[in-house]
């Protein structure tokens, strides 16, 4: 554990993951805090809270500190604050967040990171799981790193909401074509430079990305296969047990995440606020 004034770090494990302790989320943060909650992510990948009381609003303003807020095209938002997603699964609403991917790859300028925070929780079961994609890359051997690294992948909003499924029962069709229209798919590199620590992650899900260009329809679907499979191993992952006032911050340039699918027929509501980030670039080295 680090400390530095009330600022203190426990690491969860070597690869992702650290609890944050004397924060209150709730208090307008000076930018010397802020800069200590952005490195504490940068050197983590995700970061926790525990014991917020964290309205919808200050969940908003935090977020806020770090960017300009991302508005979902489909999925209910807070009334008084749209920034504010929210994501309330029962047995009327399973969850779509059951795999593992990165938020919002569809768009041209993919989330820096996510803020997510626990307002009504299950007795048991829901927590969720992050992997971090540079852990991941640097696991695979150097001939395959290089051969990803010269690769472009096809990102597409439509592939991973249809019209059969969840966007078009719960959107409705009209505003889910609108979502359609107004996403087209979106090209980024199949291994991403990260744009403050230079690290090098894989940039490819199993939700959005619908192809890899350049490769036959089944080599691009053999090597999906096994990435898709590679980033979930143990060695990459931390996995969190929501308990009521938890908070967690993660960086979206570098990791995936999975709500595990285990509690219904109770209910469990989130809400989250997601930071637009910058577009995602391969720089190879000199």
């Amino acid at each position: 554990m680090t400390r530095s004034n009330s600022f203190q770090i426990e690491v969860l494990s070597p690869a992702i993951g650290a609890l944050v302790r004397g924060v209150n989320l709730a208090e307008p943060a000076s930018d010397d805090l802020i800069g200590e909650i952005r490195s504490a992510l940068l050197a983590h990948k995700v970061i926790f809270f525990e014991g917020q009381d964290f309205t919808p609003g200050q969940q908003r303003d935090f977020a806020a500190r770090f960017g300009d807020l991302h508005l979902h095209p489909l999925y209910d938002r807070n009334d008084a604050h749209p920034e504010i997603m929210i994501i309330d699964n029962h047995v009327d609403n399973p969850t779509d967040n059951n795999f593992w991917h990165t938020d919002v790859t569809f768009i041209e300028t993919p989330p820096m990171g996510s803020i997510l925070a626990a307002r009504t929780l299950p007795p048991t079961g829901g927590d969720t799981m992050w992997a971090s994609m540079s852990a991941a890359y640097d696991a695979l051997s150097a001939p395959m790193q290089r051969f990803l690294e010269g690769l472009e992948a096809i990102h597409d909003f439509a592939y991973a909401f249809t019209a059969q499924g969840l966007a078009g029962s719960q959107a409705g069709r009209e505003r889910y074509e609108k979502a359609v229209a107004e996403n087209p798919p979106v090209t980024h590199p199949v291994v991403r430079c990260h744009p403050e620590t230079g690290q090098r992650g894989i940039f490819v899900n199993s939700v959005f990305t619908r192809r890899i260009k350049g490769l036959r329809r089944e080599e691009s679907q053999a090597l999906m296969t096994f990435l898709n499979a590679h980033v979930q191993k143990p060695e990459f992952v931390v996995r969190w047990r929501w308990r009521s006032g938890d908070v967690a911050f993660w960086d979206n340039r570098n990791t995936q995440h999975r709500a595990v699918d285990d509690f219904l027929p109770h209910r469990r509501i989130m809400t989250r606020a997601t930071v637009l980030g910058d577009r995602p670039f391969f720089a190879p080295t000199a």
